[in-house]
């Protein structure tokens, strides 16, 4: 399929699939005598799981390195679990830390609309 068929299948920027595509993420892509490119029918899939991949925050590294290296290779289930779960466990650090600045913020909060109107916000009782 031509890149304007890609690109209105997978809701992508042509400029998206083309950085993509030179970022090494699509594997081979076939071009015409007059030099239009040519996607494999699973490119709109490929590039799916990478737009779904960076918005669960992996880079593009980690994701070239998760992707089948070669045309018809397997996906390799163990690399792909370890990598999601450490993702996972990225995810429950950031999760914890928002937390924790969360409390701060809201007795901050607390502090400032129970004192006196007329002190300033830092001072100390």
């Amino acid at each position: 399929m031509n890149i304007g068929t890609l690109a209105k299948q997978t809701g992508l920027a042509q400029s998206r699939i083309r950085f993509y595509e030179a970022q090494g993420l699509l594997g081979a892509v076939r071009r015409t005598p007059n030099g239009y490119r040519v996607y494999a029918p699973e490119a709109g899939h490929i590039l799916g799981i990478i737009t779904s991949a960076q918005d669960a925050g992996f880079t593009l590294d980690e994701i070239r390195n998760l992707l089948p290296q070669s045309e018809g290779a397997l996906w390799d289930r163990v690399r792909l679990a370890a990598s999601l779960k450490a993702k996972l466990a990225d995810i429950a650090i950031i999760q914890a830390r928002l937390a924790g600045t969360r409390g701060n913020l809201e007795a901050l909060l607390a502090r400032i609309e129970r004192d006196d109107p007329n002190d300033t916000c830092f001072t100390s009782k």
